[in-house]
């Protein structure tokens, strides 16, 4: 299976094949490395692998441990093969090329882009500004009334179902991380309450990590540029929703 695993590391000559070698004997066969940051003198890098279905992820957790200065972030399973940023292009080509199918293609494809469980396009109640806005105690749980918490109006396959989605107020891209501890990218589309959902569920055995800022950035800017390509399409999918795929 294809495991992503996340790793804070020091930014300094071999620990990045220090890390390397440590997946290797292992046994996790490494397919891909991203730079997600490098700040100072600390570096956070995502290794997708190839891990052995029947091997125990501990051994892999104890390697990693064992390495001066490094800290496992998360782990978790990736669906499909690893994409990179050349992928956005190709996807936001898709949504103009068939705009009337353009929002369901942008659900549907962003999960696979950055190793999420699933997606969904949200639509905020009109009275999001003033529940935002509402002080409320800091111990408080939030209470939503009935019909003002956002609907789905498009979900990619593996959403589960019935769809809970989180309070994604207020509208701004950001990560955020659900009571069940689901973690979660949030990016608005700036029209009729639509708002980008991305999910990655929780797992005791495979924590995955939270959203780190520049997946945020790219959900942000794929939001951007799909709205500018559906435009007034995006009105109507607020208020009549497409048929969710659950």
């Amino acid at each position: 299976m294809l495991l992503r695993v996340r790793v804070t590391l020091p930014d300094r000559p071999g620990a990045l094949g220090q890390v390397a070698r440590t997946l290797g004997v292992a046994g996790a066969d490494i397919v891909q490395v991203v730079v997600l940051e490098r700040l100072g003198g600390r570096a956070v890098d995502d290794f997708t692998v190839v891990w052995p279905g029947a091997s125990r992820v501990e051994r892999l957790l104890a390697g990693l441990a064992a390495i001066p200065g490094v800290q496992v972030d998360g782990i978790w399973k990736a669906i499909g093969a690893p994409v990179s940023g050349g992928h956005d292009a190709e996807l936001l080509a898709q949504v103009a090329a068939n705009p009337a199918d353009g929002l369901a293609t942008l659900v549907d494809a962003v999960p696979g882009l950055l190793a999420a469980d699933w997606a969904a396009a949200a639509v905020v109640p009109p009275d999001w500004a003033a529940r935002s806005g509402a002080p409320r105690p800091p111990s408080a749980e939030p209470t939503l009334p009935v019909g003002s918490e956002p609907t789905a109006a498009y979900a990619s396959w593996r959403a589960p179902s019935p769809l809970h989605l989180p309070e994604v107020t207020p509208l701004r891209a950001r990560p955020l991380i659900g009571a069940d501890g689901t973690r979660y990218a949030v990016a608005p589309f700036g029209r009729a309450g639509l708002v980008l959902v991305v999910a990655r569920a929780e797992d005791a055995e495979l924590p995955a990590a939270a959203f780190h800022v520049t997946e945020v950035d790219r959900v942000a800017q794929l939001v951007r540029a799909a709205a500018v390509i559906l435009g007034d399409r995006l009105d109507h999918a607020g208020t009549s929703p497409v048929a969710n795929q659950l």
